[in-house]
């Protein structure tokens, strides 16, 4: 039986011929493109909010109307508007359809109304001409308003 020293010589002489690594074979390419290995995709952990407070969607909800409608317009036009067409002008969120603006007014009024058209004028702003059914009267409604 050879010795403890001879068996690590024979050792260390077949890692000095053959090498210590093992001899894998070199994957076959069979296509012409590389395509970037697919790695782990962690889920984001932040270590600050990135807003200053949470979201209250319910508040949210009960504010929209205001947000929606910023102003009446009382413009000579707009006032004619009120006289001859039973028409009220208001200048609303831009981003605002049609179905929310009818929706805001007969909260925030107490009035019915028959259909929303809308422009965006060239200031940028979003003016709303609001028809108000034949039951009510947008002279009385621009009075209670605070229009006229």
């Amino acid at each position: 039986m050879p010795s403890k020293g001879a068996a690590k010589a024979a050792a260390a002489k077949k890692a000095a011929l053959q090498g210590t690594n093992s001899h894998s074979k070199k994957k076959v390419r069979t296509s012409v493109t590389f395509h970037r290995p697919k790695t782990l995709i962690t889920a984001r952990t932040p270590k600050y909010p990135r807003r200053s407070r949470p979201r209250n969607d319910e508040l949210d909800e009960k504010l929209r109307k205001y947000n929606i409608i910023r102003h009446p317009l009382t413009t000579e036009s707009a006032m004619k508007k009120i006289e001859d067409n039973n028409t009220l002008v208001f200048i609303v969120d831009k981003t605002a359809n049609k179905p929310l603006i009818k929706l805001a007014v007969k909260d925030l009024y107490d009035i019915s109304v028959a259909k929303v058209n809308t422009l965006i004028r060239p200031d940028g702003t979003k003016k709303a001409y609001v028809r108000l059914s034949s039951d009510f009267d947008a002279l009385d409604v621009a009075n209670k308003i605070g229009i006229i």
